[in-house]
């Protein structure tokens, strides 16, 4: 071995140690760096076109982008997740008091349904009410313990939350002021042809941008929508319903109906016709929709991704990293699908050399 090897050796193992260290040291504030880089990628075009309006002055359009993305998307995040939790730690103490009984709701469902259905439901071990009863119950008061601990977390770590939010407005105004830089000089140090770094790149993007904007949309909607009609037939805790909606909407095909059919379900078997019929036209129709028209004009036609692959992703996404993982999911599922598709490119450009 001559010295150059050793060198170059010996540099790439100093490279891999003080990266994984930087890594490991930024790691507290993963969350407020990957939401930072995300928004900075949604809101390049505006940046682009108020650096256009400033005449080129760079510090003055990342500060107009940023207030408007506090604005629009911060302070109404913020403003949902107060009254979410608000309203989650009053149903807890509702469903502790013994005010709302999830369990006796069960309880006249299964008494409605016909002999037949009991039968079926003894057969597969599902027909103990009573037990049936006791995880629904213990179910409900569980999740609505989390939200009114998450109320109270909130409360005591209100220093952290501030950290973290200040250090993500941080790095989000140097990405929005020096991202084309940054951009550029990632690419000179990839060491792949300019081709293969420029479909990758335009694939990153197109993935954030189309899953980010798309899945909020279509959460947003579905959310809003299923939120307002739990308002208009008098159901308790709309707004909690509506952001739950909104959150299993992230799931193609299957989210929101999660919520709003086994209140359908309810209303039909304990003789709330028109409320039962009303919701799941609704819910068919109208929030159902929304999923079918929106969800492959916003995400997969940008992507390019299969609604198998977007659904595998997204769910193997949220179980890995939680709530970025509707994100971070479809992300890697675009990139193993570009890199595959760039292999056969490879293989001749390694042959050819």
């Amino acid at each position: 071995m001559n010295n150059s090897d050793l060198y170059f050796r010996t540099f790439i193992l100093m490279l891999v140690i003080v990266t994984v260290a930087f890594i490991i040291v930024l790691l507290p504030f993963y969350a407020a760096i990957f939401w930072g880089a995300i928004l900075a990628i949604l809101f390049t075009p505006l940046h682009k076109r108020l650096l256009a309006k400033l005449r080129g002055r760079p510090n003055l359009a990342a500060l107009t982008t940023l207030l408007i993305i506090i604005l629009i998307v911060i302070l109404p995040a913020i403003l949902i997740t107060g009254a979410l939790l608000q309203e989650g730690a009053a149903i807890y103490k509702l469903i502790s008091s013994g005010e709302v009984n999830v369990g006796r709701y069960l309880e006249q469902v299964l008494n409605a349904l016909p002999p037949s259905v009991h039968a079926m439901l003894d057969r597969f071990g599902v027909g103990d009410i009573f037990s049936l009863q006791e995880k629904l119950t213990t179910g409900a008061l569980q999740g609505s313990k989390f939200l009114a601990t998450q109320a109270v977390n909130v409360g005591q770590n209100t220093f952290e939350f501030l950290v973290g939010m200040g250090v993500m407005l941080y790095i989000l105004y140097f990405l929005l002021r020096d991202g084309a830089h940054l951009a550029r000089t990632s690419k000179h140090l990839i060491p792949l042809s300019e081709e293969h770094k420029q479909h990758l790149f335009r694939k990153f993007a197109t993935v954030v941008r189309a899953t980010v904007k798309g899945n909020i949309v279509v959460a947003m909607t579905q959310g809003f929508l299923g939120g307002v009609m739990f308002w208009f037939l008098g159901i308790q805790g709309a707004l909690l319903w509506g952001v739950l909606m909104a959150f299993l909407s992230l799931l193609p095909a299957v989210g929101a109906a999660l919520i709003w059919l086994p209140v359908a379900i309810y209303f039909l078997v304990t003789g709330a016709i028109w409320e039962g019929i009303t919701l799941a036209l609704f819910g068919v129709l109208v929030i159902g929709l929304v999923d079918n028209i929106l969800r492959p004009l916003l995400v997969g036609k940008d992507t390019k991704i299969p609604d198998y692959v977007i659904l595998i992703s997204t769910l193997g996404g949220l179980s890995v990293f939680g709530l970025n993982g509707f994100v971070i999911g479809p992300l890697f599922a675009a990139l193993f699908i570009a890199c595959w598709d760039l292999f056969p490119s490879a293989i001749r450009m390694n042959q050819q050399d």
